[in-house]
């Protein structure tokens, strides 16, 4: 190895150092999904990144999605999927599958995968100590069993950081009634950074960030108010499996989250990049 190289190592860490110290001790709210869930070397980059974030004093909280993996399940089992606004509509059965996707599998490879790292990861679902209620979304289009986000009893997370695990949580939730509810994963992520008192919430995904050209990577938008936010989601500006995303970076921010972040996960250690250096990466979301 170059003495430049080792010289340019030591100088990555001194930048760090702020943000170490400003962020040390503080709650990281992490929602992790996109096709960089499917791809080992990107998993493997993203959740050596939180491992670290945990060894140098952070505490972060992950809230994974599935969207892929629960279509591709029920295609093999004959089910078209159907998804309306970044929503999917499920039904009893496509709930049914949704709950042993997420639960069952997608949950516990990610735990397994941190555990690996060298982290100590504990999955749960949002029934887990009526950590997620919720109730039934409406709107114009029924969409079945999916649930808004009502209330969130944190107090499993504290417990769980507080003794020094890393909480990675499924976003099925639980009614008032004991319904089962599929909850989208950018607003259970968005409720439970507010609940937690995150300083940040960090939603990684398979895109740059919010563009202001659909498909145009160069038209990436590095940051955004909370107002200007809204006026793109008001203007149809913000399509598809964006809007959740943007929605649930407004429910942190209208929570008392600090900042959230939309960066791209397929980018190696993408979350470091945008919290230990100066210049960031993806869009910043400020209230």
């Amino acid at each position: 190895m170059s003495q430049l190289s080792l010289q340019e190592r030591a100088e990555t860490l001194a930048e760090a150092l702020p943000y170490l110290q400003q962020f040390h001790g503080s709650t990281i709210a992490i929602k992790y999904g996109g096709s960089v869930m499917l791809q080992p070397e990107s998993q493997a980059s993203v959740l050596r990144d939180v491992v670290l974030l945990r060894y140098v004093g952070m505490h972060p909280i992950l809230v994974h999605g599935g969207g892929r993996e629960i279509s591709d399940m029920m295609r093999r089992l004959g089910m078209e999927p159907k998804i309306v606004q970044g929503l999917r509509v499920t039904d009893e059965e496509t709930m049914a599958i949704a709950q042993m996707v997420l639960v069952g599998r997608t949950n516990q490879d990610i735990v397994s995968a941190i555990n690996q790292q060298g982290g100590s990861a504990v999955g749960l679902s949002g029934k887990d100590a009526n950590l997620l209620i919720a109730t039934k979304r409406t709107g114009p289009v029924d969409l079945g069993q999916v649930g808004d986000v009502e209330l969130v009893n944190p107090e499993i997370l504290h417990t769980l950081v507080k003794e020094g695990y890393i909480p990675v949580v499924a976003p099925i939730a639980v009614g008032r009634k004991g319904e089962t509810y599929n909850v989208n994963a950018d607003h259970a992520a968005g409720r439970v950074a507010g609940a937690v008192k995150a300083i940040k919430l960090v939603v990684l995904s398979d895109v740059p960030g919010v563009l202001r050209e659909r498909r145009d990577e160069a038209s990436l938008i590095s940051t955004l108010t909370a107002h200007q936010a809204r006026v793109l989601l008001h203007e149809g500006k913000i399509e598809e499996g964006m809007v959740p995303k943007i929605e649930g970076c407004l429910d942190a921010l209208d929570s008392g989250v600090h900042r959230c972040h939309l960066i791209d996960g397929r980018v190696p250690h993408s979350i470091l990049m945008e919290m230990l250096t100066d210049a960031g990466i993806g869009t910043m979301i400020t209230a």
